[in-house]
């Protein structure tokens, strides 16, 4: 099997771990992975923000570069959304870019969905963890793409960790794109909120699927003195092979 990688923005720019992480998951479970060195920002920024011609181009430029039929692969709820949900719409009045966003977004997957829909890597599960682990369900992961069970089912299956629920697990944390930009008091509060749900479960690590949520974690966490790590899914996952 070939998959495409989308790594997103910030993993290319902040987060270079999460894609080198991903790539070694995918290839132990025998997936050729292809980077596309053409790619760039999937249009989630500007769309959020209102500024749909700019979101158009950006949806145009990735449909050009993810061109045939192979799984595309993203290691983001938010931007697999954009692809998923929102391109369509991008393009709803222009037919021929509209069913080359739809048939983009039939293929286009958000990591841990390819994981337990694809690969079926809960089922083997992974030898080498330690330690507890909670997991923050960020907003457009859970609400928009309906993932909610599949990064948990992946925790669950890692021998030797512990994987503690977190009360309102799926509550903002704050980062919603523009939204901490915009309103950082109110961000900045909601994150603060989201590491004493953390703290409460008194693990060693907390993970997730969108590295705009974990960002604004980290930045709580150091705020308050540290306490825990903050790791995306894949590199956890990627610590336990």
């Amino acid at each position: 099997m070939r998959v495409q990688l989308f790594a997103t923005c910030l993993v290319d720019t902040f987060f270079p771990e999460t894609g080198e992480a991903v790539v070694k998951l995918l290839r132990h479970y025998g997936v050729d992975v292809s980077y596309p060195k053409e790619q760039t920002c999937c249009g989630k920024p500007p769309n959020s923000a209102g500024y749909r011609k700019e979101a158009r181009k950006a949806a145009e430029h990735f449909i050009s570069v993810f061109d045939g039929t192979d799984p595309i692969v993203i290691p983001s709820g938010s931007c697999a959304s954009m692809v998923k949900n929102h391109y369509p719409d991008l393009f709803k009045d222009a037919p021929k870019m509209f069913r080359k966003a739809e048939a983009v977004a039939r293929r286009t997957f958000e990591f841990s969905q390819f994981l337990v829909h694809v690969l079926k890597a809960h089922e083997s599960g992974f030898p080498n963890g330690c330690g507890k682990i909670t997991y923050h369900a960020s907003c457009q992961l859970t609400r928009e793409l309906g993932v909610r069970t599949e990064p948990i089912d992946l925790l669950n299956s890692i021998k030797g960790a512990q994987f503690v629920p977190m009360k309102n697990a799926d509550r903002c944390c704050g980062f919603g794109g523009v939204f901490m930009g915009k309103m950082p008091e109110i961000s900045m509060a909601l994150a603060d909120d989201k590491v004493d749900s953390v703290l409460e479960t008194k693990v060693d690590t907390v993970t997730g699927c969108d590295h705009g949520c974990l960002m604004n974690i980290i930045d709580a966490t150091k705020r308050r003195g540290g306490g825990f790590e903050v790791k995306h899914l894949a590199v956890v996952l990627a610590e336990a092979l």
